[in-house]
């Protein structure tokens, strides 16, 4: 296996529409639209991202849309409307560090938080730097934390796909990854769940 090491590698299929706007909004390159497929990896040493992200694009018709390196951290965000062409660039990944999907990292919930009805002050402190939806006062807010930070995007889009909420910000790079949504009471409670499980349910090794 390469020296670099998978810290998170997903694929997520159907990108839902809020959460493909709220990329849109926030890449740096090609834009992801609602049912693209997407491949995102976390990967350390940081610089390891660039060699990544070549073999990909030489492997397969996909586009990149973010490249990154975070700290320690490298990060990568590659975008198609084919699900074979993602798939593809993710095995010229994993071909390239000589590993399997199951060498990423296991993803850990680090922490959830469900507010209630909340206070306009925290609205309007939160919305100063939200990238998504405004947050509404008097809205339930639902944050989940992360770790390997990236695999947020997954829970992300899961939480979409299951209740009827707005993504207010998505922070998918650094330690923790970091999911703030919002909506009715029993639509983030139904999106929790349903992210938690997403998170959950993904394989890998212990960190």
């Amino acid at each position: 296996m390469s020296d670099i090491s998978i810290r998170a590698l997903m694929q997520i299929d159907n990108l839902q529409p809020k959460f493909a706007a709220y990329n849109g909004a926030t890449v740096q390159g090609s834009v992801p639209l609602s049912g693209d497929t997407i491949l995102i990896g976390e990967f350390a040493p940081g610089n390891g991202v660039f060699t990544l992200i070549d073999r990909a694009l030489k492997a397969s018709s996909v586009e990149a849309t973010s490249q990154m390196v975070e700290r320690e951290f490298g990060f990568f965000i590659l975008r198609s409307p084919s699900n074979a062409e993602v798939s593809a660039a993710r095995d010229a990944i994993l071909a390239e560090l000589g590993a399997v999907m199951s060498d990423r990292v296991k993803p850990q919930v680090a922490s959830t938080q469900v507010i209630h009805s909340v206070e306009p002050y925290q609205a309007q402190l939160l919305n100063k730097w939200r990238k998504g939806a405004l947050l509404v006062p008097g809205q339930t807010l639902g944050i989940l934390e992360c770790a390997p930070a990236a695999y947020i995007a997954v829970a992300a889009n899961e939480c979409e796909k299951a209740a009827d909420i707005d993504i207010v910000e998505v922070r998918a790079v650094g330690k923790y990854g970091r999911l703030f949504f919002s909506g009715s009471e029993n639509s983030v409670k139904e999106g929790m769940k349903a992210a938690i499980k997403a998170i959950e349910s993904l394989d890998g090794v212990a960190a």
